[in-house]
Formats: C-alpha cells, structure tokens, sequence
C-alpha cells in the first residue's frame, strides 16, 4: 500500500463549510499520525461551483472530489457529468445535506463514486473518502436503504434528465404544444416521453404522475 497522502478538491459554495472541511482533513492522522496505518490526505483546492471544480480538476488532478449538489453558478450533477464525460481520474464522494431520490440518483447515474450526507461522523467520512479513491463505492445507509427501495419497488426504474424536465412542466400545468415549444421537441415525443413517464413511475395519467413524483421526492 502507498502511503502518499490522498489529494483532494473540495468543492462547496460555502466557505465555513470548506474551511471546516479543510481544517478536518489536515488534522486527519495518516501514515506519519499516531496510531494509523492509513493513507492521510492532502486538499489541493477548493471550488465555490461546478464549473470551477471542473476546472480545477483538470489542473491539479486530484485523487477524489468532495462534491455538494445544490450550488449557484453550477451545480454538482452537472460537474459530475462533465468529469465522467471527460475521462477525469478523479473519483467524486458526494457530501451533500439532500438524500431525495431527485438528488441522489442523478448524481450516481452521473457517475458519482459515493453519495454521504453532511452529518456523517468525521471517521466515516474520512473511511468512504479513502474507499473512493481505491474505487469502491460509498453510501451512506440512509441513501443506500432508498435505493434498495427503489430498485424493490414497482415503477422504480429512474427518469431520464428529458422526462424530469417534462413532467416539471406538466406539474406546472403546461399543455403538450407548450412543453413541446419550450423543450424544441415535437408534440409526438412529449406524448412519448409521458407515456415512458407514466410506465416508470406505474401511473395511468397526468395528475397521479405529478403526484407520485412529489411523494418520492423526485419534483421537490
């Protein structure tokens, strides 16, 4: 096992969270701390959004990323997105405070590595940032009991980004021809996307989609 310390990027659009996160990390004992065996870590950086964490990625190549969701400027799916499209060797732990399955979902189908919560104890954090960057997947029980349920229950297979984005127009009541004008597709695939939308979430009309959706946090 090497004992080079494991780099990171913190990636949050709030500075005490990123400082705290920081200063844990430096405290964190590691091959050189009494008492451990474990690789430390090292933070190389910190980004306000997801463009500069894409960025930032690109220079400085960190070993794993610790990304929020919900940030102004950019958001954390769409950074993830971008880092797996773009073949970084990063692997992205998302720390985030939402476990609905609208946030958690679409970061792992993004390609997030992990998914923990911010109210995870330091050591678990300082565990699943460690597996990570071996590449093994981490989630936090309460995320993994709600994607266990998903995966159990009928109508579980996950929405696509097109199909969210339909039916958060048809949840604000908007007719077919508009969703179609506003999306630039036709009326013939907004009525495709809702009959796929209705299959998924095992509904038979417009108005039980809206309200499946808001029960299982995927309109929020």
């Amino acid at each position: 096992m090497t004992s080079d310390p494991i780099t990171l990027l913190i990636v949050d659009d709030h500075p005490v969270v990123r400082d705290g996160l920081r200063g844990m990390f430096a405290t964190a004992p590691g091959f050189d701390g009494p008492g451990s065996a474990e690789r430390g870590f090292d933070v190389l950086g910190e980004a306000s959004d997801g463009v500069e964490a894409v960025r930032l990625v690109a220079e400085l190549d960190p070993d794993v990323v610790l990304m929020d969701l919900r940030m102004p400027g950019g958001g954390g799916v769409a950074a993830i997105a971008e880092l797996t499209r773009t073949g970084a060797r990063a692997k992205v732990l998302v720390l985030t405070t939402y476990d609905t399955d609208s946030d958690t979902l679409p970061a792992i189908e993004a390609g997030a590595t992990g998914y923990l919560l911010k109210d995870a104890p330091r050591d678990e954090l300082f565990t699943a940032v460690r597996a990570a960057a071996d590449g093994r997947t981490v989630l936090s029980p309460a995320v993994a009991s709600r994607l266990v349920s998903r995966v159990r229950a009928p109508g579980s297979e996950p929405l696509s980004t097109r199909e969210r984005e339909v039916l958060t127009l048809v949840a604000k009541g908007t007719p077919n021809r508009e969703i179609a004008a506003e999306l630039f597709i036709s009326e013939a695939t907004v009525k495709t996307h809702l009959t796929h939308i209705y299959g998924k979430l095992g509904v038979k009309d417009r108005a039980a989609a809206v309200a499946t959706a808001y029960d299982r946090g995927i309109l929020g």
